[in-house]
């Protein structure tokens, strides 16, 4: 059973790989910020995405600080957010259409209250 920390680990997975993707230059402050985590937090998710090899280290030469790298999605890290974008689109849209109808469900609520008042 997924439970809801993983959900939540994948989809910061995902998120991460998307924007390493985009724009593998980005330093970790600025992918802290974009995900929402603290610094030591992005750090310890890129750890770990080194470990598993999704990432790898590169440096970044257009900077003028040598000491600066680049993120880039190896093969596998590419497979994986291949992976986890199909596995994020299915629950976004599970999401959308519990979300849909419930908003049809209030409308008809709203509607049958409407129509109530009108009568008396």
């Amino acid at each position: 059973m997924t439970t809801r920390r993983d959900l939540l680990r994948q989809d910061g997975h995902f998120r991460i790989l998307r924007l390493l993707q985009a724009n593998p230059e980005m330093s970790q402050r600025d992918l802290a910020r974009a995900v929402g985590v603290s610094n030591g937090g992005i750090h310890y998710v890129l750890s770990a995405l080194l470990d598993k090899g999704l990432i790898k280290l590169g440096n970044f030469t257009a900077a003028e600080d040598k000491r600066r790298y680049a993120y880039v999605l190896t093969r596998k890290g590419i497979a994986e957010k291949a992976a986890l974008t199909k596995q994020f689109l299915a629950r976004k849209m599970e999401e959308y259409e519990a979300i849909k109808a419930e908003i049809e469900t209030v409308r008809a609520e709203i509607d049958a209250d409407q129509a109530a008042g009108d009568e008396a």
